[in-house]
């Protein structure tokens, strides 16, 4: 699916999504990510199981207000141990799959909200 542009001049937005995909700025990405408005950085978290301390810390070291948590295809929640250094840092945890991840990330960057998504592509 393509989602029409949001205005967000030099930042990363979503611009489509399909089975296995997501589009960034016009480029197809076929693996889990981790997006910011301005970076674009490789997640190894095959599933929302596998989520571990080490993609969380990732998450943190961007310092959002807010992580979207993209579950794949279907929604999944991570287990809340795991995600508990994001609540102790009061930073705002939605978890959705990857297509609302999408858009509801297009919609919080146009609102200039520090927000990063972490997507599970499959």
């Amino acid at each position: 699916m393509k989602i029409d542009r949001v205005a967000a001049e030099g930042r990363n937005l979503f611009t489509g999504y399909g089975e296995g995909y997501v589009v960034i700025n016009g480029q197809k990405i076929t693996r889990s990510v981790l997006v910011t408005g301005t970076r674009i950085d490789d997640w190894d978290a095959a599933s929302v199981e596998s989520i571990t301390p080490a993609h969380v810390a990732a998450l943190l070291e961007t310092q959002p207000q807010i992580v979207l948590v993209g579950s794949g295809p279907r929604f999944a929640f991570p287990d809340p141990q795991v995600m508990a250094p994001l609540y102790a840092a009061r930073i705002g945890v939605e978890v959705m799959d990857t297509p609302a991840a999408c858009r509801t990330f297009n919609i919080l960057l146009a609102e200039d909200r520090n927000v990063v998504a972490a997507l599970i592509v499959k």
